[in-house]
């Protein structure tokens, strides 16, 4: 099983390192769980980011989770508001539904001109594009 995780790092790496999103998320999935790794959470927070600003609404929420509980980053609560809406925007059917139930657990650790601060900033928000 081990190898197959480590097989899937390199995999994933080849292809992230190339700007495809899914496999920059899968990546950050890898760091972020020690599978074929060595847990690091930066190093997933830094993967999930990669794919988060090309519009990934998964990555997008798993870097919204990773600010709301400072895995990886500063604890942040707007920035995890940001990505958690943003996310919430982009998924449908049951994930749209959790990811709206993570943004308003969240919101409701901020005061209110945090959040029209953070609406604000995700309605700016642009996607990059990929490499």
């Amino acid at each position: 099983m081990a190898q197959d995780y480590a097989e899937a790092v390199r995999w994933y790496s080849r292809a992230a390192y190339n700007g495809l999103a899914a496999a920059q998320f899968n990546l950050g999935v890898m760091y972020d769980n020690g599978q074929g790794v060595t847990q690091d959470y930066a190093e997933a927070v830094r993967w999930y980011r990669e794919a988060a600003d090309q519009g990934l609404a998964a990555a997008q929420f798993n870097l919204g989770l990773m600010y709301c509980n400072g895995q990886g980053v500063t604890q942040d609560y707007a920035e995890a508001y940001i990505w958690l809406n943003l996310a919430a925007s982009r998924a449908s059917g049951d994930e749209q539904k959790r990811y709206a139930d993570a943004r308003e657990s969240v919101a409701k650790k901020m005061t209110t001109q945090q959040i029209v601060e953070a609406q604000r900033r995700a309605r700016e928000w642009k996607p990059k594009a990929s490499q």
